[in-house]
């Protein structure tokens, strides 16, 4: 019997939203995530689990999951990066920060494959000792990366992507489509972090790690492009990352192990 025949598909673990939403006869809080990052997840072949907001931050999680998948939100509290309030901030949740900041440290730290998008890779810069500008306005006093709240309409645009960079990789080209939601950005990058991609303006598109390992910020939306690539390539790492320590188990280990051992 061959290793993809006995190889589980890997899971994607993904940090929830908390918020308020309606649905049927209720109007409450909840923990949520777009089914156009589940569709992508799914259709890559992974299993998609939400993680929802938990003040314990509990490590356990990180056990039970393949990778990570940091998606949009609110602002970034400055407080996470050691900063204080500016005009122009919005708002924030300080626990699903501190929730995310443990997650993808316990994450890096296990060598999961993890990849943040546009508030995640905000986070994923904070978690690395880096810093956020907090209200990102054009000369006109307008939000560039932000015309319309609520909609991608108008955003798209193409980024450059460094050759030979992970992003560029994982994307299958060097020039993207870009769909973005932000009127916060980067500013000083975080360490152990090289930047891989800028809009026309100077703004951080994109951040990774600077030793080669699968850990990849965008601040842009792939879930709003179809053709994106980086979520089938999120799931291949976290396949091929199953896959070597499936082949360090004990013969027969894969087969006879009950299905509540932790991952």
């Amino acid at each position: 019997m061959s290793l993809r025949e006995v190889q589980p598909e890997p899971v994607v673990g993904i940090c929830a939203v908390r918020d308020r939403a309606r649905w049927s006869f209720w109007d409450q809080d909840a923990h949520l995530v777009a089914d156009s990052y589940l569709g992508f997840i799914q259709r890559a072949g992974a299993i998609a689990v939400l993680l929802p907001v938990d003040a314990r931050a509990p490590q356990t999680l990180l056990d039970r999951i393949d990778a990570l998948l940091l998606i949009g939100g609110p602002d970034v509290d400055p407080a996470t990066f050691g900063a204080v309030p500016e005009p122009g901030l919005e708002g924030t949740n300080r626990e699903r920060d501190e929730f995310e900041v443990a997650m993808l440290r316990g994450a890096i730290a296990r060598g999961l494959p993890v990849l943040a998008i546009c508030r995640g890779m905000q986070i994923l810069n904070a978690a690395m000792g880096g810093t956020l500008i907090q209200d990102l306005v054009g000369p006109d006093g307008r939000h560039p990366h932000r015309p319309i709240i609520g909609t991608f309409d108008g955003t798209d645009h193409l980024v450059e992507l460094a050759p030979g960079s992970l992003v560029a990789s994982a994307s299958g080209e060097e020039v993207t489509t870009a769909h973005c939601h932000h009127h916060q950005a980067i500013d000083r990058v975080g360490d152990g972090l090289v930047v891989s991609a800028r809009d026309h303006d100077g703004v951080i598109e994109a951040i990774e790690a600077a030793d080669g390992r699968w850990i990849l910020g965008v601040q842009w939306h792939p879930e709003a492009y179809e053709a994106s690539r980086l979520f089938q390539a999120l799931c291949d790492a976290a396949a091929e990352r199953l896959a070597g320590a499936a082949a360090e188990q004990p013969a027969g280990a894969a087969l006879t192990a009950p299905s509540s051992t932790p991952r």
